[in-house]
């Protein structure tokens, strides 16, 4: 019965469900910390982490009982009204991470346009760009979401055909590319400067040593902004508060999302200072859901789960022990083990017909969720609260599952 029941709620999903995505067939009912069941009660080890949402592991208790206090209490007053939990929250996450001020609002798409726009009010109002005219700077491979806004520069053909007429004004540069981007950024009609510390959807690809602080100076001196898209990669993901924090970069945009509420409701948030925020004025941006008292308390209580349990360390240690373990499978299926942290990827090589979708199906037949990107590679990133006894035994299960592929 209990069967039957996991496959209508695929079929339900497949009838009455817009087909924009292609989920691994797996029905989940049930997370707790590393794990999550299906309907069946079947365990698995969680290594997508919902795209690194919750670094903080499923239902983190210190996180569930915030959000349903204020649950009980007041969820939304719109920012129509003052409420008592958003200025807190707004001293917590900028004096955390050394900002003037900060925007709240949900997506993380939706922090990314809110960095576009700042940008381009920056360029206008600050630089002197003429209006209309302000560009962005953005990188091939990149993915900051799917809005029109931001598919108008997406190097990606499937999530931008067919939604023309797309967005002007913006440039795109090889990633990881210094050359490329000090030819780019001499325009003076430029005002920021957009990149992802590690392309996670492009396969978790990572910059050499130096390129965020190379590009971050030419940034510096053009007069440009550096816009940091920390969504996938901040909040402890990759060994560090935020990726960028290893080469001494601080993002005068710096964007944050999925974890910050630990994978319990969507929120997200742009830092700035005033130089820069306070170029939007009342009545030019906002959004009725931003800055909810419910959202509030829960990111308060998400960030300090990161901090006061130390998963920054613990993805920057366990990291380095998941990557060497891999590196050291020898298989002819693995071209590539690289990652920072806890954000992870292989390359797989097709052979008779299997490819990374199969070794993914495999991985799930044996206890262990993760889902191919970009055809050939699979990220690994399991919620941040691992210990290294249970990392070992994924590996263990990866090393096996690969053996009989």
């Amino acid at each position: 019965m209990i069967g039957t029941a996991k496959v209508n709620h695929i079929e339900l999903e497949e009838k009455y469900g817009a087909h924009n995505y292609h989920p691994l067939p797996v029905v989940l009912a049930k997370g707790k910390g590393v794990f999550v069941w299906d309907t069946d009660g079947k365990r698995y080890f969680d290594f997508l982490s919902a795209y690194s949402a919750v670094n903080q592991g499923h239902c983190h208790p210190r996180i569930i009982d915030a959000l349903t206090e204020q649950a009980r209490t007041l969820t939304l007053t719109s920012r129509a009204f003052y409420n008592n939990a958003l200025g807190e929250y707004e001293q917590y996450i900028t004096t955390m991470f050394g900002y003037d001020k900060v925007m709240p609002v949900n997506s993380g798409a939706e922090a990314v346009e809110t960095a576009l726009k700042l940008c381009r009010k920056w360029g206008h109002k600050v630089k002197g760009i003429p209006d209309g005219q302000a560009k962005i700077i953005v990188c091939a491979e990149n993915f900051h979401g799917r809005t029109i806004g931001i598919i108008s520069f997406s190097s990606d053909p499937p999530s931008k055909d067919g939604f023309g007429p797309l967005l002007q004004g913006f440039v795109t540069v090889p990633y990881n590319d210094l050359t490329a981007l000090q030819t780019a950024i001499t325009d003076p009609t430029i005002a920021g400067f957009l990149v992802e510390p590690i392309q996670g959807e492009a396969g978790v690809h990572v910059p050499d040593d130096g390129y965020l602080a190379g590009a971050f100076k030419l940034c510096n001196e053009n007069n440009v902004l550096f816009l940091g898209d920390e969504i996938q990669t901040g909040l402890a993901r990759t060994g560090k508060m935020l990726c960028c924090d290893y080469e001494s970069v601080r993002p005068d945009i710096l964007i944050l999302g999925k974890a910050l509420s630990g994978g319990v409701l969507p929120v997200s948030a742009v830092l700035a200072n005033d130089e820069i925020m306070l170029t939007i004025k009342p009545g030019e941006h906002g959004s009725t859901y931003g800055g909810n008292p419910l959202a509030c308390r829960v990111a308060v209580a998400a960030l300090d789960v990161l901090k006061e349990e130390k998963l920054a360390e613990n993805a920057f240690y366990l990291g380095n022990i998941f990557r060497e373990e891999l590196s050291a499978i020898n298989s002819p299926r693995i071209s590539l083990v690289r990652g920072k942290g806890l954000l992870n990827a292989i390359v797989v090589t097709p052979k008779e017909g299997k490819e990374a979708w199969d070794l993914c199906l495999a991985l799930r037949d044996n206890g262990l969720l993760a889902k191919p990107t970009h055809g050939d590679k699979i990220r690994f990133a399991p919620p941040l609260v691992i210990t290294e006894e249970q990392l070992l035994e994924c590996v263990d299960i990866i090393r096996k599952t690969i053996a009989a592929f």
